[in-house]
């Protein structure tokens, strides 16, 4: 097998950065001292350049005129090669609320993706978000499709996905959401509360039964009140992850740094939530069964204006919570790494740069800019 050696770049572990030689072979990556012989292999001088974790995108609706409700498995694979070129080498699916018959079009595909050559990001999961969602906080959900109560319904996608649905939103005030909770839990699957008018009480409740998510926190849910904290108050005192849309629109820059001191670095999850138009210019796209309209790059409902996804990539959202932040390098990259992948549990496998890990590999210039991107082990940029 061919071996590729990154040399001279300062490599990201233990939350800082090392002088180190990387060695790619099948796929996987292995730390060597800096003077390492790389005699027998392909070498990429990686001079001046920080080498970090690829990114895990664990929330994202399409990208490049994809949307994944509608998605062939050739139309995934092109949202996974446009995704390696942002830094993304692992992402998410995330089907929008939709039919039976249409949601387990989607899941069929996904597993056909993974009989195709592959040359971009990991398509590692399914994310459903509903259909268990309060409709006075549904977004761009259909409300007509949204339901309460039917773990059965779960259990038999889980089946069709072979495992693969790894997360799943749901709102806690619905009657028996939160008992099905553990047994979501039980068929493998990470639980998040969000699209949620849910009290305190309800939300940590969830919270208590297994959730361990914030979806898009501070986005379709019931905001913080000194008398009733409510959902986003739950979401931010107890230890869930939270999910951070950073592209400016979603949550004001202030508001991300708070998040960021409340929950501390190890708890926030940049997502992209981005839809069809994510790669494209402005104009009218479709989320799931709704008609789209971005403007200036802002992603909004035809019907009433509610802002649907975003068309931010993970490359942007580094560099905005760089800049909204003001923390370094350092403590910004396990929220597009580590932290992802420790929630969706792929840790074993993402998330850091340790030997036999996966060969996902992103090289950033002095101004945090992408250079190169390694998608297992194969340059894709």
């Amino acid at each position: 097998m061919s071996k590729t050696y990154l040399q001279n770049g300062l490599v990201y572990q233990d939350r800082t950065f090392v002088s180190k030689t990387l060695l790619l072979e099948d796929g996987k990556v292995f730390v060597l001292e800096p003077q390492a012989d790389v005699a027998d292999g392909a070498v990429v001088n990686a001079e001046g350049l920080r080498i970090v974790p690829g990114f895990l995108d664990t929330h994202t609706h399409g990208a490049v005129g994809v949307d994944v409700n509608g998605a062939t498995a050739e139309d995934l694979e092109k949202i996974s090669r446009f995704f390696a070129q942002k830094g993304t080498t692992t992402w998410q699916a995330s089907v929008l609320t939709d039919t039976q018959e249409q949601t387990e079009w989607c899941i069929s595909q996904m597993r056909r993706w993974e009989t195709l050559e592959h040359q971009g990001a990991e398509l590692a999961g399914i994310h459903l978000e509903g259909p268990f969602l309060a409709p006075a906080y549904k977004g761009a959900m259909p409300e007509h499709l949204l339901q309460q109560n039917n773990l059965p319904l779960i259990a038999h996608y889980q089946e069709l996905a072979g495992g693969k649905i790894r997360y799943l939103t749901l709102s806690p005030e619905l009657p028996g959401a939160v008992e099905m909770i553990p047994a979501l839990k039980e068929l493998g699957i990470v639980v998040g509360i969000g699209h949620s008018g849910a009290t305190y009480q309800q939300a940590m409740q969830a919270i208590d039964a297994g959730a361990t998510v914030g979806t898009h926190v501070g986005n379709a849910m019931r905001l913080l009140h000194q008398h009733e904290p409510a959902i986003f108050g739950a979401v931010l005192e107890s230890d869930c992850y939270c999910e951070v849309i950073a592209d400016g629109r979603h949550l004001h820059p202030g508001t991300v740094r708070i998040l960021v001191k409340a929950k501390g670095a190890d708890r926030i999850v940049a997502i992209s939530d981005s839809i069809m138009a994510a790669g494209l210019p402005d104009g009218y796209y479709h989320l799931g069964v709704n008609q789209v309209v971005v403007e200036q790059g802002d992603a909004k409902l035809v019907s009433d204006g509610t802002r649907a996804g975003s068309t931010l990539t993970q490359d942007v959202a580094l560099q905005n919570l760089l800049a909204y932040t003001g923390l370094p390098l350092e403590q910004v990259v396990p929220m597009l790494s580590e932290n992802p992948a420790r929630e969706m549990g792929l840790f074993q496998r993402k998330g850091s740069i340790a030997d036999g890990k996966d060969a996902d590999l992103v090289c950033l210039d002095a101004e945090n800019r992408i250079v190169h991107v390694f998608a297992r082990g194969r340059q894709v940029l």
